[in-house]
């Protein structure tokens, strides 16, 4: 039995505790520049269309008389923390996925649903958040009740009667199943989760071919066993930032990546890792977008060697186009098997 934990809307719930005179108002958290995206909005502001990612100046336009606030990611991660800790004293398999979701494993719980609702109760006492809650017996089928039944969500369900339920619903809803799968589908006539679960095996292999038909079918059906990860292991660590007009200036761009280098290794510190791989990322105006990366002799964590290295990529490349977005990678952590020292590029013209 595994349970999927989702706190509503929880940006947004965050802001209406610190802005009480915008609860039942549309409310939109998003950046200000002019390529700002929404970080997320509230359940008022979604019946208007406005969704995350969707640029902020098209949510304006949506719903111009919305409260817009600017995102503030280190009270969200102080939330998240103070709802997590509450979590984690009640149950022992607790595997976090996001700063606002986590998959609980309770085969080993006695009277399990009654404990669910004991945290969800909890978490609403000590820090005023609601959370979702889907029961299943894998991941896939839990978390797709938690999704279904928001916001206030608590619901347990079967294979057999998510297969049902879901069959109407668009094959889109399937984790797995992203923009491009779905619209593959949709070429082939499917675009239900129930046309996917009776689609001849040979019409789905002739589209995707055979490992993917069967991940495809297996999906449709809910079938599903890989395991609540209690520990999830970073492969690297990135910061970037996309500027809100073109930068050609090269004394900007630098000071830049000497930012983005320092709240990286501020990260790595602070997660008690070092790294032996850095990397850049360059995207020109014309959406070209550059890696460069070079694997060091050591091990570090430093602001000084990360940001030193990084410039130096940025120097090699000097980029011929003004600048939209700068970024800074590390990787190839110090309990993972680093490759020699290297160094390359690839240039992806998007």
């Amino acid at each position: 039995m595994i349970a999927h934990l989702d706190i509503d809307a929880f940006y947004a719930s965050v802001e209406l505790q610190r802005h009480p005179e915008a609860r039942g108002l549309p409310l939109v958290v998003a950046g200000s520049g002019p390529r700002a995206v929404v970080t997320t909005a509230s359940y008022e502001a979604r019946r208007y269309g406005i969704e995350s990612a969707m640029p902020a100046a098209r949510a304006r336009m949506l719903c111009p008389q919305a409260i817009f606030l600017a995102p503030d990611f280190a009270a969200y991660r102080a939330k998240s923390r103070e709802v997590w800790e509450i979590v984690r004293r009640r149950f022992a398999v607790v595997g976090q996925v996001g700063i606002d979701e986590a998959y609980l494993d309770l085969s080993d719980v006695e009277r399990p649903l009654p404990a669910l609702r004991a945290v969800v109760a909890e978490v609403h006492e000590k820090t005023g958040l609601v959370v979702s809650v889907g029961v299943g017996p894998s991941r896939l089928v839990a978390k797709t009740a938690s999704a279904e039944f928001k916001p206030a969500a608590f619901v347990a369900m079967g294979r057999e009667q998510a297969s049902a339920h879901f069959a109407a619903h668009p094959a889109r809803t399937l984790q797995g199943v992203g923009p491009k799968t779905a619209e593959r589908l949709t070429g082939i006539g499917i675009r239900t989760i129930g046309e996917l679960q009776v689609a001849p095996a040979e019409l789905l292999a002739g589209r995707f071919g055979e490992r993917q038909a069967r991940l495809l079918r297996a999906r449709a059906h809910f079938h599903d066993d890989s395991p609540v990860e209690t520990e999830r292991i970073a492969k690297s660590r990135s910061s970037e930032v996309t500027f809100p007009r073109d930068v050609s200036d090269r004394s900007e761009l630098e000071a830049t990546m000497i930012d983005l280098a320092r709240e990286l290794a501020d990260g790595l510190r602070t997660r008690a890792l070092r790294a032996r791989t850095v990397a850049v990322k360059i995207r020109l105006d014309d959406w070209t977008t550059v890696t460069r990366a070079r694997t060091l002799a050591c091990f570090v964590d430093d602001a000084a060697t990360i940001g030193g290295t990084a410039l130096e990529l940025l120097r090699a490349y000097a980029p011929a186009r003004p600048v939209r977005l700068l970024g800074v990678r590390v990787a190839a952590f110090e309990d993972e098997h680093a490759p020699a020292p290297v160094e390359g590029q690839l240039a992806l013209p998007v």
